[in-house]
């Protein structure tokens, strides 16, 4: 499983790269706090939603800790996606926030 540190997704945000980031937390957590131009898609509709993603495009996969997004990532790669998993989730999220 490919990961990157919040650090890292930080700084590529931060240089202006468009990043895709699919945040699994259920929708209370993401209104609460989330990383800007996330889009929220619950570990438990993912299956569901999966057919709105692009197959070409790299996916950042966030959650609290990282161990929901873990299992999103998982799933994904399973069905072909290009996932990365964010370590330790918005728990070690330093950056800007929606």
């Amino acid at each position: 499983m490919k990961t990157i540190s919040s650090a890292e997704l930080n700084k590529r945000i931060s240089s202006g790269e468009v990043v895709n980031i699919i945040d699994v937390r259920e929708a209370a957590e993401f209104r609460s706090r989330k990383i800007p131009n996330s889009m929220n898609f619950p570990l438990g509709l993912l299956e569901f939603r999966m057919n709105e993603l692009d197959k070409n495009k790299e996916y950042i996969v966030v959650c609290q800790s990282g161990g929901r997004s873990s299992q999103a990532v998982k799933f994904l790669e399973y069905h072909g996606f290009h996932v990365t998993n964010m370590n330790g989730g918005m728990n070690s999220w330093e950056g800007k926030e929606e």
